[in-house]
């Protein structure tokens, strides 16, 4: 199966790692609606408040001294994430959320792109079948996946690079 080109992906076994490369996105230019973030519905219940749309985790930061504060601090500011979770899809059903292009494509798709499932939607952004079903298992396991078609070959390589340093199944 053909990839699209210069598309890149990355799960992140926590908030702060994911957060930061969705940093490093915001960082070279990309705009949030550019930037596909993909988590369980329970991890985003796990880190985020529904209401308020404010990361728990780093609302924790003056609780329990030492992990309180190092949690917190490291993830008090996850803007981006949070500005992604604002724009979040849940589809009903599979139990994900889900943000950028790829929640866009569903909602224009109806119910016969949400048929297709998640490994539907993760190969129609550019990640190839396997890679996609290793990012569901990953997801149902709290991981947070995060795709771009990036602007350039530059970008794609120093982001997976980048990545890749705290990151796992890194993929362009």
């Amino acid at each position: 199966m053909e990839t699209k080109a210069n598309f890149l992906s990355g799960a992140f076994s926590d908030l702060e790692s994911a957060d930061k490369a969705y940093h490093s996105l915001l960082n070279r230019g990309y705009k949030h609606d550019e930037i596909n973030v993909v988590m369980a519905e329970d991890t985003m219940k796990k880190y985020f408040d529904e209401e308020k749309r404010e990361s728990k985790v780093g609302t924790k930061a003056g609780e329990g001294a030492g992990t309180g504060a190092a949690i917190g601090g490291g993830i008090g500011a996850a803007a981006g994430i949070i500005a992604a979770i604002g724009t979040m899809v849940v589809i009903p059903g599979l139990g994900f959320a889900i943000a950028g292009p790829i929640a866009a494509g569903l909602a224009g798709a109806g119910a016969g792109g949400i048929a297709g499932g998640l490994i539907g939607a993760l190969v129609g952004a550019g990640i190839p079948k396997e890679r996609a079903e290793k990012y569901e298992e990953g997801l149902k396991e709290g991981n947070i996946v995060i795709g771009v078609q990036c602007h350039n070959e530059e970008d794609c390589r120093s982001l997976e690079d980048e990545w890749s340093s705290y990151g796992h199944d890194v993929y362009r």
